[in-house]
């Protein structure tokens, strides 16, 4: 496991060079569930700056189609790389991965396998937005629940893959799919195909934050990799560590990033 540096190390010529942010949502531009003022206006700031924000979430398609019209970003993409929407000529445009035949199939599956963890592992529940998922399955195992031990949370997860799914844990959620997608790999298609860029060959030239166990992924991949400072809760759970870590934590962190990669850009 990598040191994290904290986020004041990262060179100014290395913000300099930024292009655009991939960026988790809960606990990374919310905190305590809530977007902070101070979070809007960083995304919007760097939206004016010329920069490109895509958040990468796992929350469900209703989250992602309304906030992509709300917000000032580019795209979001959804359900842990399931799919990403984004507004075309000011009409919403959500570009799956499967098709409608294998999302409906799996969805049946979803449906099958939530009701079995329910019944194994006390304290847990559906996501409060499950119904309107559409092609993973997410365990609500601290967000409108109280917190369930570890152990517990990892029984769902193994209840996932042993059913053949992709299973990843975030803060407030286990999330489950049928796929070997996840947010990686949808951001490489997403950048991709709406900006024509390369997240492989330029990964330097994007910078992605985070702060849970299903942005593992992205941290291992990007070499500009910062989580805010809650992300120090659950360093026991990560294999891989982003690169820095900002002072603040939640949206305040995030607005802490924005804020020093404008004033970079400037200098």
């Amino acid at each position: 496991m990598t040191t994290m540096q904290p986020f004041s190390a990262l060179p100014d010529a290395a913000l300099r060079r930024v292009r655009g942010i991939l960026t988790d949502i809960d606990g990374t531009l919310t905190t305590d569930g809530r977007l902070p003022a101070s979070t809007y206006l960083a995304l919007d700031r760097l939206a004016r700056a010329g920069l490109h924000v895509i958040p990468v979430t796992g929350r469900c398609i209703a989250w992602a189609e309304i906030l992509t019209r709300l917000w000032p970003v580019d795209a979001i993409i959804g359900e842990n790389g399931a799919f990403y929407s984004h507004l075309h000529n000011n009409k919403l445009v959500t570009r799956f991965l499967d098709d409608e035949k294998t999302r409906a199939a799996n969805l049946e599956r979803i449906h099958a396998l939530g009701e079995a963890i329910l019944r194994e592992v006390p304290g847990s529940a559906l996501a409060s937005d499950q119904a309107w998922h559409a092609a993973d399955l997410a365990i609500d195992h601290a967000e409108d629940v109280p917190p369930l031990p570890q152990q517990a949370v990892e029984r769902i997860a193994a209840m996932m893959r042993e059913a053949g799914m992709t299973a990843t844990v975030s803060s407030i959620h286990v999330n489950g799919w049928f796929g070997k997608h996840d947010k990686l790999s949808m951001s490489r298609l997403c950048v991709a195909e709406l900006l024509g860029d390369d997240v492989d060959a330029n990964r330097d030239d994007w910078l992605f934050i985070g702060d849970s166990a299903n942005d593992v992924a992205m941290f291992g991949h990007f070499p500009l990799s910062v989580g805010v400072a809650n992300v120090r809760e659950i360093l026991h759970l990560l294999p891989v560590t982003p690169a820095y870590v900002t002072n603040a934590a939640g949206g305040e962190g995030f607005a802490e990033m924005a804020e020093r990669l404008l004033v970079a850009r400037e200098g």
